[in-house]
């Protein structure tokens, strides 16, 4: 990526948050009362702090890049942060950055108009990926991993050029349980979304604050603080993809089996490696009566089951 491909539009202005006028609910949770906001305010905040804490998400002197993607989940944790910031134990550095693809009819203001009015630090990143994307990717075939891949790079790449030690993405409960079961049922991986990792290049550390809170909560939330929502036109309207599938099976339960979902994620923090089939996590063959017994390789198993066959 060629430094004269990306234009970037940076601006520092005074923050100027302030509570919206109530309006009526829009589906999953109702806030009818400036109280039921602030319990849900407090609730977001203490689930994204409790999340930093425990992973060590964010350390002193850190520079926190908060990808915006125009969504409800980026939006809310912004929100969130910036709260925390001005009561946090320690000091950190926030900006944000929106990754501009070039998608057809993306409107290019409401995220500059928005953060100039909030007042912090930000980047938009113009490169036109969208048309890459469309170019490599069969027809009929989903483009989110390939866009995924091109928009990860970019943004990677910038976080090094911008000396960002950590790198927020708005991935919530729900993203982290469905993609629990996204590589069960079709990757044949028991692995789901970590709230903290290293990339794979090994250069940058990316969080997730938003892994305690849940999808309906964000929702909520995002509607009473009506942000300006850009929709996702290359995945979010693609109803076949297989992970609108399990979101949809996740609903079903929880419909059917109210706290299932909680009990889930739940889980995935109670692992019993002893207890599971893989053995570079537990060692099973430690577990023998004849401690002093030679280990018997799979392959000497193999050819033996090959010889009684035949």
């Amino acid at each position: 990526m060629l430094e004269s491909e990306i234009l970037i539009h940076d601006k520092h202005l005074r923050n100027n948050v302030q509570f919206n006028s109530l309006p009526g609910p829009t589906g999953m949770k109702s806030i009818k009362t400036k109280t039921d906001y602030n319990k849900l305010h407090k609730k977001i905040r203490r689930n994204v702090g409790k999340a930093i804490a425990e992973f060590s998400m964010i350390e002193a002197n850190d520079k926190v890049m908060v990808c915006l993607s125009g969504g409800k989940d980026s939006y809310t944790m912004l929100d969130v942060l910036i709260s925390l910031k001005a009561k946090a134990p320690v000091e950190f550095e926030l900006i944000a950055v929106n990754l501009d693809q070039k998608q057809p009819g993306f409107p290019e203001h409401v995220l500059p108009a928005y953060l100039d009015e909030i007042g912090i630090e930000y980047h938009i990143i113009e490169q036109d990926t969208y048309s890459v994307v469309k170019r490599v990717v069969a027809e009929g075939k989903t483009m989110c991993g390939a866009c995924s891949r091109f928009r990860r790079g970019i943004l990677y790449n910038f976080a090094q050029a911008h000396n960002v030690t950590k790198i927020a993405l708005g991935h919530h409960r729900d993203d982290i349980i469905e993609t629990l079961f996204l590589n069960m049922f079709f990757g044949s991986k028991l692995k789901a979304m970590p709230p903290k990792l290293r990339s794979d290049d090994g250069r940058n550390i990316v969080i997730r604050p938003l892994a305690y809170c849940s999808e309906a909560d964000i929702a909520a939330y995002a509607d009473q603080q009506n942000y300006p929502i850009i929709p996702c036109n290359l995945c979010g309207s693609q109803d076949h993809l297989q992970r609108v599938q399990i979101k949809r099976m996740l609903a079903e339960w929880e419909r059917e089996h109210p706290g299932r979902v909680e009990n889930i994620f739940r889980s995935i923090q109670s692992v019993t490696p002893s207890h599971l089939a893989d053995p570079s996590l537990f060692d099973f063959h430690g577990l023998s009566a004849w401690p002093t017994q030679r280990i018997v390789d799979a392959k000497e198993w193999l050819i033996d089951a090959e010889r009684i066959a035949s």
